[in-house]
Order: structure tokens, then C-alpha cells, then sequence
């Protein structure tokens, strides 16, 4: 079993997330007492969050650099940033390290084109929504066609994230407003959802929408079973 590197706490919810979702998996393919070998360096989110409003860019993936050389330090094979926004650098902070980096798009792009779904709504922060670094990739890469909320809606959503979400408040009425933008990309004729922040499972899931929803944070954390299982 190769030793999984995970870059979290952006937010740390989800990163317990990705913990929990991991460790289920390697228990479901060993079964036993088997559980994933792990090498996380957790974040301050708020020192992140800040460089993101401030568009410091360049310094994130500095940080996050040197969280990625810590993470191979302590026997990480690969890597996993555990988080959607921060792919933004993602380049950045692979070429910072010598392991392989599993991009959250990629593995999400692979489940999408495994089912066959090629016009895609897309959730998550303004920077995911709006800049080109990830749907840029599913287009380019995936031949997957990608749409994104209306300008208000995407404050909306990036509101529920950061306020909200991130700060493990779960709020009824912003499900409701969640499942209102979902049912507007569904109408403008995206045949699923891409839960393109890691923090949106937490508050919409598939009980409450009959379109399909493709929850990154799972997809990336099976992504990252497989990965460690290859060969092994």
C-alpha cells in the first residue's frame, strides 16, 4: 500500500471528510484491521482565505509548496490538495515535490466520462466558478462542456461557502437556495452537478435532488484508494 499525502485543512470539515472517506475505502478493499497510510499537513485556513482575497496568488502556492515538500518528507508517494480553489496553483505545488499530484478535475472528469455526461453544471467558489484553471481543464482535457451559475448566484454560493460552510454551519434555507441554483443549471440543460467545493457535500446531497450530483471530496478520496492500491 503506497502512503497517501494529504495537503488539508481548507476547511478542516472536509478534510475530515477525506480522512474518513479514505480510510473506509482501504477498509472495504483489505477488509480486517487494514487502514490507510497517511501523511497530512493541515493549514490555517485563515492565513489562506486572506491571500485569496487579497489575490496573493503566488504566495499561496508558496505555503502550500511547502506544506507538499513536508507531506513527501514524511513518505508521501503521491499527492492530494484537499481542496477544489487551491488547484488553482496546483501546478505550482507539484513542481515543488518529486511525487505525482491527483488532480481533483482529472478524477472528477474520468467518473464524468465514465457515465457518459458531457454538458455539466459546475458549484463552488467565485474562483472556481469564474476563472478558467478548472473548467478550462475539464473542457480542454475532458471534451466536457461546463456551465456556471448566474453572477448573483455565484455570490450567493460563494457566500454559503466561506460564511457558512467552511465554518461547519449547516443552514436549511441555504440548502433550499443551493437546490434552486441547481434546478436553473438543470433548465439551462446541464445533465448533472459538479459539487466543485469540497465543503458542499456537507449541505446538499443526493437525497435532495433528483439531478445527478458528482461530489468531488468522494471522487478525489476513492481516486486516492485506487492510487495507493495500484500494483500493490
Amino acid at each position: 500500500m503506497k502512503t497517501i499525502g494529504l495537503i488539508g485543512g481548507m476547511s478542516w470539515e472536509s478534510t475530515s471528510t477525506y480522512y474518513n472517506l479514505i480510510n473506509e475505502g482501504i477498509k472495504q478493499n483489505l477488509g480486517g484491521l487494514h487502514s490507510a497510510k497517511i501523511a497530512m499537513y493541515s493549514v490555517d485556513f485563515d492565513e489562506i482565505e486572506k491571500l485569496q482575497r487579497q489575490g496573493g496568488w503566488q504566495e499561496t502556492a508558496s505555503l502550500l509548496g511547502d506544506a507538499a515538500k513536508s507531506v513527501e518528507a514524511a513518505g508521501a508517494d503521491f499527492l492530494l490538495i484537499c481542496t477544489n480553489t487551491m488547484h488553482k496553483v496546483a501546478d505550482e505545488i507539484g513542481s515543488s515535490v518529486s511525487i505525482p499530484l491527483l488532480h481533483i478535475a482529472d478524477a472528477t472528469a474520468q467518473q464524468l466520462s465514465k457515465d457518459e455526461m458531457k454538458r455539466v453544471g459546475l458549484l463552488g467558489t467565485r474562483f472556481t466558478m469564474e476563472q478558467d484553471f478548472y473548467k478550462k481543464r475539464l473542457h480542454e482535457n475532458h471534451g466536457i462542456e461546463v456551465l456556471t451559475p448566474e453572477e448573483a448566484d455565484r455570490q450567493v454560493m460563494h457566500d454559503i461557502i466561506y460564511k457558512e460552510l467552511c465554518l461547519g454551519i449547516i443552514n436549511d434555507e441555504s440548502r433550499e437556495l443551493v437546490l434552486k441554483i441547481i434546478d436553473s443549471l438543470r433548465k439551462q440543460g446541464a445533465e448533472c452537478i459538479i459539487l466543485g467545493c469540497t465543503e458542499i457535500p456537507l449541505l446538499v446531497k443526493q437525497k435532495h435532488t433528483e439531478v445527478p450530483l458528482y461530489d468531488t471530496t468522494a471522487i478525489h478520496a476513492g481516486a486516492a484508494v485506487n492510487y495507493a492500491l495500484l500494483n500493490d
